[in-house]
């Protein structure tokens, strides 16, 4: 917003960079020992903790008057989200009936495609604020309310019950199980593993926590868990190494470049593609245990592909003119094709399928392996992105 720009002054590509991957390597460091926290404290314990956290940064960058001060909230906000986003689809795995597990561990990315409507909309009003920084302030309020609110929230969903009985705590274990819907199969086996322990003991101390953390690292890589692990890493950087970020957080400045001059219609077109992606994620989520996690891949993986090369196609010959030619409105369509295609399968498919792949012991250490693995992806996209120039 023209509004940043006055605040801050201009920001090069290189300050640009180191704004933007702020907040991402903050996330991949937290999201390695989120595992070992929540078996620690509890997956909801940690959600609300990580949530306020992002609260915290959100408020940080809302108050902000130095770029400096900016940068240190977004990387508050970065350890909020990777510890968050690390125990949220575990919790609900573990909570979920088998039945419908696809669609509840499909449910957390349609709230992200919500709030991801819902920022591209507030941008658009109040964009609108002329000669204030309340223009870019206001969203990053909201944000931290909502941060806040979160956190706030969590503390009311009930314990995961295998860390329930992991705590000793069999008789709470067994009156949430009666809760959850699941059969009786379901509930002899969950109950069965009073006996078994977490993979990261409470009892020790946090620096042995840790040290065991990353021996738990080298166990998940180690027969008959490596190839798991290696498959859970892959999935979830490429989920990054697909480009969705580069088309998310840049689409006003693609829109821009299509032939779209201000911040107001930019906004506004982004939020149009925010509001295709959530018309797309809702059956998407509903059809989650129908179609395959292979089909969905192999679908998603081609049609990205071609789009992406497309667009890409059109750039490097030229052929996209901000005031003319057929070109602009190729890549405007593509842009929202994307969204449509990745949201109804990477973005949906890989986290429950990273989720239904790994063993029990080693499914914690796993999964903030492949969370970090994303990331790290993350920021590799964007350091290539703006090393390029591209935006």
């Amino acid at each position: 917003m023209s509004s940043f720009k006055a605040t801050f002054g201009e920001i090069s590509s290189t300050i640009h960079g180191v704004v933007v991957s702020s907040i991402l390597l903050s996330g991949a460091l937290s999201a390695l020992v989120a595992g070992i926290l929540a078996d620690r404290y509890g997956r909801t314990r940690l959600i609300s903790v990580g949530s306020c956290l992002y609260g915290v940064g959100a408020a940080i960058e809302c108050g902000s008057t130095l770029l400096g001060v900016f940068i240190l909230g977004r990387f508050v906000k970065g350890l909020g989200e990777g510890l968050f986003l690390s125990a949220v689809y575990v919790q609900v795995s573990e909570i979920s009936p088998a039945r419908v597990r696809g669609t509840m561990t499909s449910l957390p990315q349609f709230l992200v495609v919500t709030g991801l409507v819902t920022g591209y909309f507030v941008c658009y009003g109040t964009a609108r604020v002329e000669n204030s920084s309340a223009s870019w302030r206001l969203p990053l309020a909201l944000a931290s309310l909502l941060g806040f609110s979160f956190s706030a929230t969590t503390l009311l969903v009930p314990p995961s019950p295998r860390w329930l009985l992991a705590q000793g705590r069999v008789e709470e274990a067994r009156a949430i199980v009666a809760q959850l819907g699941l059969d009786e199969a379901e509930q002899n086996e969950l109950l069965a593993q009073s006996d078994a322990a977490l993979d990261h003991s409470p009892d020790v101390s946090f620096l042995e926590s840790l040290r065991q953390t990353f021996k738990d690292f080298g166990a998940a890589f180690s027969a008959p868990f490596r190839a798991r692990t290696v498959f859970g890493c892959v999935i979830m950087a490429m989920q990054q190494f697909s480009g969705i970020d580069g088309v998310l957080y840049y689409a006003p400045i693609l829109f821009r470049q299509a032939g779209l001059s201000s911040d107001q219609a930019s906004f506004l077109a982004s939020g149009v593609s925010a509001l295709v992606i959530m018309a797309t994620t809702i059956p998407a989520t509903l059809l989650a245990d129908r179609w395959g996690r292979r089909t969905s891949s192999l679908f998603g993986g081609t049609m990205i592909t071609f789009i992406m090369l497309l667009m890409g196609s059109l750039y490097a010959a030229g052929e996209v003119h901000a005031d003319s030619g057929a070109g602009r409105w190729v890549v405007i369509v593509s842009i929202y094709l994307f969204a449509i295609v990745f949201s109804a399968t990477w973005a949906i498919g890989f986290r429950t399928f990273l989720v239904e792949s790994l063993p029990r012991k080693t499914r914690s250490s796993a999964s903030s392996l492949a969370q970090s693995a994303n990331w790290v992806s993350q920021q590799i996209m964007f350091s290539f992105l703006l090393s390029g120039h591209t935006c």
